[in-house]
């Protein structure tokens, strides 16, 4: 009754309470007690079904979060003191240890250690981070102990996007949930007019029945049941639905672009070539760099470590470590110094880089490949070329898009040689190599004024404008905190594995809805052409009406087309 008041009085329009409030006061006059509180009984329990899927939506999408920081170590008094991460406040000095997340941007005030930031800058190399310089939320510190203070928090911070997210989500309509929405209201007047008609054939009785035939008043119920269902569904395939208007738009994608960086490749590279120099063997080199990044956890290290041990090279430790800031690692093993670290920090410790190493750099350049030196004493030991590492999943999730008639690129700021290379590779169908951050966005931009529906997948913080400017985009966990926010959907399993189950779950939704959409309106019509033809009643009309409800409810539960 409020709401038909609010809807009539202040809206100055009828809608659906209009029609619920006049056929509960003809119930209540006629003295139909029985089906009325029956009704309103089953309805009720719907709704309730309704809001216990959207709390169970919510609680398994916030689990899916569960490794954000639940609290933080802040200093205060000369002691540190353990908070719930959200109480984390703009000034606070918190302190964080290896192995922990780093919670907030800020300052580092004390301490020093090796930050994995490849989250946010797509750096396979940790940075060395010491008094001074910041350090950004959501990267983790590898080693050392730093303090550092807050210089953004409270609805800065993940925990709060990530509230902001969850809300849109779950309180997301589909096009045809609001379509049906104004369907029924639009139909309003109609159904009254129709009620109003069936009076004198069907009496009461009758009236009443066409007032609880609505048609299309089931999918109120119907129609954002199945879209939460949906959502559960994915999220337990890992797949976390941001905007769900994706699960309608990734069905009309004929285009699909892929960032090569990160995206086809993972973070951790692998070794490619070893290159000795001056007299010293392969076996050697590998051993020196093993020793040198044992301990080490960031991507580069272990590529070393795992090469080391497919050579069955045995581990040891460094002895007085040093870390240069972003340029290498020196220390004692063997009785010999250690150096090992890009070509600048070779040329910081003075020691002269051959022109055959040189050239090494500039052939892996060209291919995509980044190049580690390993010295000791001063003396060139050789260089180790990396490669990155294709996902192993890709060729396949290429070749199933390739069967559903869909178009793929690449796009890379990479040279144009392992761009082209990686194409051939995976028979991804275009690439456009050597791209500005910029010009990815404009690729999308135009393949879309072409007619294309575009799905862009990246994880890098330029690839932010593109997955923006795309009608469906799709990014990975781990990926930079700029992509994960701008993506409409994340694939939380951290591979790209689950972007076939992803257009296979938007056609069954598709299905599931137009399904829907027959099975609830189907008895409505029926009831109505039954009161006028065969004197149908309210119980029958109840009859009608709650068996489309339940078979409603029943394909949404199922999750079926």
């Amino acid at each position: 009754y409020k709401a038909a008041y609010r809807s009539l009085i202040h809206e100055h329009r009828i809608n659906i309470a209009l029609v619920d409030s006049i056929g509960i006061t003809i119930a209540l006059l006629g003295n139909f007690l029985l089906p009325l509180a029956l009704g309103i009984f089953l309805f009720t329990i719907s709704r309730k079904m309704l809001a216990r899927t959207k709390g169970s939506s919510q609680t398994k999408l916030i689990n899916v979060f569960s490794k954000h920081p639940r609290s933080v170590w802040i200093q205060a008094n000369n002691a540190e003191i353990e908070i719930p991460f959200e109480k984390l406040r703009t000034g606070d000095v918190f302190v964080v240890r290896a192995g922990e997340v780093i919670p907030a941007d800020g300052i580092i005030l004390e301490g020093a250690g090796a930050v994995d930031e490849h989250t946010l800058t797509g750096e396979a190399q940790a940075a060395e981070k010491e008094n001074g310089e910041q350090v950004l939320a959501s990267t983790v510190l590898l080693s050392g102990k730093i303090h550092v203070q807050a210089e953004k928090a409270g609805q800065e911070t993940a925990a709060a996007k990530i509230g902001e997210m969850l809300n849109r989500t779950i309180g997301y309509k589909t096009s045809l949930e609001s379509s049906t929405e104004q369907l029924v209201d639009r139909s309003t007047l109609p159904v009254l007019a129709i009620s109003a008609l069936a009076y004198p054939f069907a009496g009461t009785n009758g009236a009443l029945a066409v007032l609880m035939s609505y048609p299309g008043y089931n999918m109120r119920i119907v129609a954002p049941l199945t879209t939460l269902n949906r959502i559960n569904r994915l999220s337990e395939k890992t797949i976390l639905i941001k905007d769900g208007t994706a699960l309608e738009r990734i069905l009309d994608i004929d285009t699909v672009v892929f960032d090569k960086t990160g995206t086809l490749t993972l973070e951790q590279p692998t070794v490619d070539r070893l290159h000795p120099y001056n007299g010293f063997t392969e076996e050697t080199l590998l051993t020196y760099a093993a020793a040198a990044e044992h301990r080490q956890t960031h991507p580069v290290a272990r590529a070393i470590l795992t090469a080391a041990e497919q050579h069955d090279i045995p581990l040891h430790n460094l002895e007085d470590t040093f870390c240069e800031v972003g340029y290498g690692v020196k220390g004692s093993f063997d009785g010999k110094v250690i150096s090992i670290g890009s070509k600048r920090f070779m040329e910081m410790e003075k020691i002269s880089v051959p022109d055959a190493v040189q050239c090494v750099l500039e052939n892996a350049a060209t291919h995509g490949h980044s190049v580690i030196m390993v010295a000791a004493d001063k003396l060139m030991v050789g260089a180790i070329e990396l490669r990155p590492t294709v996902r192993k999943e890709v060729a396949d999730v290429t070749a199933q898009l390739r069967k559903r008639g869909i178009t793929t690129y690449i796009v890379s700021g990479d040279h144009e040689y392992p761009t082209q290379a990686l194409a051939k590779q995976l028979h991804i169908d275009h690439y456009v190599a050597e791209m500005l951050p910029g010009q990815k966005a404009e690729i999308v931009t135009e393949l879309r004024k072409k007619g294309k529906k575009v799905c862009f997948i990246g994880d890098g913080i330029n690839d932010a404008p593109a997955l923006k400017e795309a009608d469906v985009s799709v990014s990975l966990r781990g990926a930079t905190s700029a992509a994960v926010d701008t993506a409409q959907v994340i694939l939380m399993d951290g591979s790209l594995s689950n972007l076939i189950d992803l257009f296979d779950a938007s056609q069954d939704f598709a299905a599931a809805q137009k399904k829907n959409l027959l099975i609830t309106t189907v008895p409505a019509v029926i009831c109505i052409g039954g009161v006028f033809a065969f004197h149908f009643g309210l119980y029958t009309s109840m009859l009608l009406f709650f068996s489309g409800l339940g078979g409603g409810i029943w394909n949404a539960r199922r999750g079926g087309g």
